[in-house]
């Protein structure tokens, strides 16, 4: 089978990790006889130093025309002055509205080789962590309207938190379906108590889940499920939250599993179409010295196998790989540990390559 991705590496890191995600694709390829065609497209801070904005049309319409796409990281001290239409990160929204990826799909597994990395204590540790979290992408508070004023205590600013309830839906049933196949209990968070958009939210979901009656369901406060997070992770399988509370919460289940350089994304659409990226940054301080860990952004290539290509068996192939590695002590400096075998990004990429059966 032949496969067009488009890649957009973007900035800091991003170039680095994304070509060991690719050199792990063609790995893919070569053993299960697989054709991945990489088309590469700037984006972020490199195409407004580039063509002077962070999405240009030819990188969106090469996304459109691909298979998948799969990307680095965007942004930087280097853009932090610019104004919020033209920053960096205007690109990944820009992306999710007009590729349509409404779901974002953010694992949070901690591996039993990185248990020492973990920051809770082992009893809450216990026999692992493994979270999904369904973070709603196209609407609430990033999407709504917003701008600034004159007020009567001088200028002002607002951001608008809005959703339909046909966007909670659908962001909904994608979360009950993935609980069906795992252990069928999903957590909702929202802020009910307190925003009219949240009471919506609930109601929605509390609809659709009469659609599965074999998963369990319950509701907590964005405040209480972070803290719950720490206190208690075993009681998460599946959450399901609007689009700032789960970009928040997905990056606090990170640290809780090691490291954020550990943690692949997916987002998808209607049908297959989805982008794939690490949820960690461009790491600026680190970009082009061969430091970065490349592990999230591989597994984001085994969500993309997963998701979009409907090739489980190499998908997991590349997970068991990335197992393989870490439990024979290879870590990048994000993860390094005394007694572990310190690695480079492209080492890193090529011993799981290696590693692929």
């Amino acid at each position: 089978m032949k496969f067009v991705i488009a890649t957009l590496p973007g900035d800091g890191i991003g170039p680095e990790i994304t070509e060991q995600a690719c050199a792990v694709l063609n790995k893919v390829g070569q053993l299960y006889g697989h054709s991945f065609e990489f088309k590469e497209y700037l984006v972020g801070g490199a195409a407004i130093d580039k063509v002077g904005e962070p999405l240009p049309a030819e990188t969106l319409a090469g996304c459109l025309a691909s298979d998948s796409v799969l990307l680095g990281a965007v942004g930087g001290p280097k853009w932090d002055n610019l104004t919020g239409d033209i920053r960096p990160e205007q690109a990944l929204l820009g992306l999710r509205g007009e590729l349509g990826l409404y779901a974002n799909l953010r694992p949070a597994v901690l591996y039993e080789a990185l248990r020492d990395a973990c920051l809770l204590r082992p009893d809450l540790i216990g026999d692992g962590i493994d979270i999904m979290v369904v973070r709603e992408l196209t609407g609430g508070i990033y999407f709504g309207d917003s701008g600034r004023r004159q007020g009567p205590n001088g200028e002002e600013a607002y951001d608008t938190e809005l959703y339909s309830e046909m966007e909670v839906e659908r962001i909904a049933r994608t979360a009950f379906e993935i609980a069906m196949k795992r252990n069928k209990r999903v957590t909702n968070v929202d802020k009910a108590n307190v925003l009219e958009s949240s009471r919506l939210w609930r109601s929605v979901v509390l609809r659709v889940a009469e659609d599965y009656p074999e998963v369990e369901l319950n509701h907590l406060y964005v405040d209480n499920a972070s803290m719950q997070l720490i206190r208690d992770p075993h009681q998460f399988d599946v959450i399901v939250t609007t689009n700032m509370f789960g970009d928040i919460l997905s990056d606090e289940a990170s640290m809780i599993t090691g490291s954020i350089g550990m943690l692949p994304s997916a987002s998808l659409g209607e049908g297959r179409f989805g982008m794939y990226e690490p949820i960690h940054g461009s790491a600026p301080d680190i970009a082009g010295l061969d430091k970065a860990n490349p592990i999230a952004t591989i597994l984001s290539a085994a969500m993309m196998l997963r998701y979009s290509f409907d090739l489980e068996a190499e998908a997991q192939a590349v997970e068991n790989a990335v197992i393989q590695v870490l439990d024979a002590g290879y870590r990048t400096g994000d993860i390094f540990s005394p007694g572990m075998k310190l690695v480079s990004c492209k080492e890193m990429g090529t011993l799981i390559a290696e590693a692929l059966k």
